[in-house]
């Protein structure tokens, strides 16, 4: 609202962006649509993009279902929420389709967060992996390259210092040096 009460002022749409910290652009379009609306013409209409499809009964339920867990939904293997198992609950539950980046946003807007399960077993022993990194891997990976080894270009010219002379085409690097 304060570019309607500038532009009331009768500051330009120039001044009106510098003064604003907005560009050029923006400040034009808000200039003109004051001019054949007024300050109505101004009010901002919401955040942009799709609405959400669920309402908010059904926001609520989800949040629901999201805390009671994805074992009581079906997914026993691990306790996490995935973006693509929230899209498969949505699926179940309220028959209607999200995308994973859809479900994140809807997730973030319930308050929660996916997250991604490390793949891991739940029977891992982290003291055998300790040892087997320790002995049995130093053993079966392969030497590296030694420091000193370095590779050599087949593009890049040789000094003339080191050129073959008997090449040819010799006699010509010859008359330039």
């Amino acid at each position: 609202m304060q570019a309607a009460e500038l532009f009331e002022q009768r500051i330009r749409p120039s001044e009106v962006a510098r003064r604003l910290r907005v560009s050029g652009q923006s400040a034009y379009h808000w200039h003109e649509l004051w001019r054949d609306g007024g300050v109505q013409a101004l009010v901002s209409r919401g955040p942009a993009g799709s609405r959400c499809r669920l309402s908010p009964r059904c926001l609520a339920k989800l949040s629901g279902f999201l805390e009671e867990g994805p074992a009581a939904h079906g997914w026993v293997e691990d306790q996490v929420w995935t973006a693509a198992r929230v899209a498969t609950l949505v699926g179940r539950k309220f028959h209607v389709s999200y995308s994973v980046s859809g479900t994140t946003r809807l997730m973030h807007r319930l308050g929660f967060s996916p997250q991604v399960p490390a793949r891991r077993v739940a029977e891992r022993d982290e003291q055998a992996v300790t040892v087997w990194k320790e002995a049995t891997w130093a053993e079966v990976k392969a030497p590296g390259r030694p420091a000193g080894a370095t590779s050599a270009s087949r593009t890049r010219q040789a000094s003339p210092a080191v050129r073959p002379k008997d090449v040819p085409g010799a006699e010509a690097t010859a008359l330039r040096s």
